[in-house]
């Protein structure tokens, strides 16, 4: 393939060989504080907690979900994708035209169980150039898995040459490319795994990764500082309001000059200023530390941007961790797929009958995110320092058949306060919506099992969980069970049919509630939902929710 002459012969004979038919070849300890009520176990973000005057920030729905086509996919696509990677591209060439030629079933299974290991050798070399400018056809080739372009409907050419390139949404949903590059430039450390250790990445991709976590930090203290000042506002208010009661006063009706003592009412303000005084001294103590740690922060920060301003930016790039990460990212699309499941590694028409409703790009996963993150409303909460934040994981797309999305890890390990974690949506399932839940509801479980550490059998969301899962002597796996309930939950309970057990639906509707406006309208929907509105109302009258 390194030859010119030879890489012309090969695409020469592959034109004569298959007619263009459309489917043959071309044509937490830290991380979670004592806020939580040991008795309840009720978390911070609840209704009634004392934060509930915070308003945290969701995913913003996006109406334009496709843009005019581009000319991406030319006559040399297939051509673009396997040129420059060596002799894999010639024997992924062969193996794809052995397995689109074939008639017998027996032969079609056979071609297609060699093709996929060879095509993942050829995404991995294609990984390895991601610290470049990369061209079309092998971008593509990484995030839609698509090699050759008659193997999808012209219908499907046109939608793949619609979806947007570039992330315009602020979000941290990436394709398989754009995370390879993430990693090649050391601005995500690789996904940990249970192999060998990846090599230590160069010192240019340290310090992207540090700048990273200096990033992290500063916005984390920014949200400590916006939340000391909203409460500095609030106790302002209340002690303006009562400054406001004391100076106002009756006067004698003979003389209008003679004004009337204080009444009690006003009296009764004098401690209440008193207290709030001592609120605000404190309050004002704890904010100039805030923004004592704030400008530390930003100063090393600052330090760190000026030296990867320094870098080479060719030379940040570790080629290395980023076809390791394709290895890592091969894992996730098999849990995702699971042992029954379409391993195919490209993108096939026979297999994808979808439209973009069902194809999970960036976009559309981002509105589905919004829709469900409405139902569970504390999905993306954690608590640091007392502060609870809206932290949204990484989110990779998978150009796989996946039925499922998985959550590979729900933090980083030596970063729980800040760090995203990540999740992984497969491109092409069978319904977006379920993998999109799925892949929450691993999130959910992973996080609450973090949480209660040594005693996830016996505490919280999990402990619970798993003693009613013992008690029903169930078999096979807690946390598939798990997951498989949460998708009850938000694709059937959230709309009043009653799909899950008795306990079951206790214990989510107590640990991971709707919002309060679904409640309302569901306690009209069946007794079983208005038995758990009356539980609410007479906790929050006991103070014990």
């Amino acid at each position: 393939m390194s030859d010119s002459s030879d890489l012309d012969n090969l695409f020469t004979s592959a034109l004569e060989d298959v007619q263009d038919t459309g489917s043959g070849m071309p044509d937490f300890s830290d991380l979670f504080s004592d806020t939580e009520d040991p008795f309840t176990g009720e978390e911070p973000w609840k209704e009634n907690s004392k934060d509930k005057n915070k308003v945290q920030p969701t995913f913003a729905k996006i109406e334009q979900v496709l843009e005019d086509p581009k000319p991406v996919i030319t006559e040399s696509y297939y051509q673009g994708v396997l040129t420059g990677e060596g002799d894999i591209s010639k024997r992924v060439h062969q193996l794809l035209g052995a397995f689109l030629k074939a008639t017998d079933p027996q032969d079609r299974a056979m071609h297609r169980g060699r093709l996929a290991p060879s095509v993942m050798d050829l995404r991995k070399s294609i990984a390895g150039k991601t610290g470049q400018a990369m061209p079309v056809p092998k971008k593509y080739m990484l995030r839609f898995a698509l090699l050759l372009p008659t193997m999808i409907s012209p219908e499907q050419r046109k939608l793949i040459s619609q979806v947007p390139e570039k992330n315009n949404t602020g979000e941290p949903i990436y394709y398989q490319d754009e995370w390879l590059r993430e990693v090649a430039f050391g601005r995500v450390n690789n996904s940990a795994t249970d192999e060998t250790k990846v090599a230590a990445r160069n010192q240019a991709g340290k310090t992207m990764a540090n700048l990273e976590r200096a990033r992290g930090k500063v916005d984390a203290q920014s949200r400590v500082i916006e939340n000391h000042v909203l409460e500095m506002k609030t106790q302002e208010s209340i002690l303006t309001d009562a400054v406001r009661r004391i100076t106002y006063h009756d006067s004698l009706a003979q003389n209008e000059n003679f004004i009337l003592p204080y009444n009690d009412v006003q009296k009764s303000s004098f401690s209440e200023i008193s207290t709030v005084l001592r609120q605000l001294s404190i309050i004002n103590r704890n904010l100039s530390l805030a923004y004592d740690e704030f400008n530390s922060l930003q100063d090393q920060l600052r330090a760190l941007e000026e030296q990867a301003g320094n870098m080479d930016v060719d030379s940040a790039a570790d080629t290395k961790a980023a076809a390791e990460e394709m290895n890592t990212l091969a894992q996730m699309a098999k849990l995702s797929v699971g042992r029954q499941g379409n391993h195919f590694p490209l993108l096939y028409k026979q297999y994808f009958h979808g439209n973009i409703r069902d194809m999970g790009t960036r976009e559309q996963v981002i509105n589905t995110l919004a829709d469900i993150e409405f139902l569970d409303p504390g999905i993306f909460l954690r608590t640091f320092k007392q502060q609870t934040n809206r932290i949204v994981p990484n989110i990779i797309l998978i150009p796989c058949y996946g039925e499922f999305g998985v959550c590979w890890e729900p933090f980083e390990k030596f970063n729980r306060a800040t760090s995203r974690g990540r999740l992984a949506i497969p491109m092409y399932p069978k319904d977006l919506r379920i993998a999109v839940i799925a892949a929450l509801g691993d999130l959910r479980w992973q996080v609450a099992k973090e949480k209660a550490q040594h005693y996830w059998m016996e505490e919280g969301l999990t402990g619970w969980y798993y003693q009613w899962f013992s008690d029903k002597k169930m078999k096979g796996d807690v946390k598939d069970q798990f997951i498989q309930d949460y998708i009850l939950w938000i694709s059937k309970e959230s709309e009043g049919t009653q799909k899950l057990e008795r306990e079951v639906r206790d214990i989510f509707w107590r640990y991971m509630p709707f919002p309060q406006s679904l409640k309302d309208t569901l306690k009209n929907r069946g007794f079983v939902y208005a038995e758990l509105y009356k539980k609410d109302q007479n906790r929050a009258m006991s103070d014990g929710y």
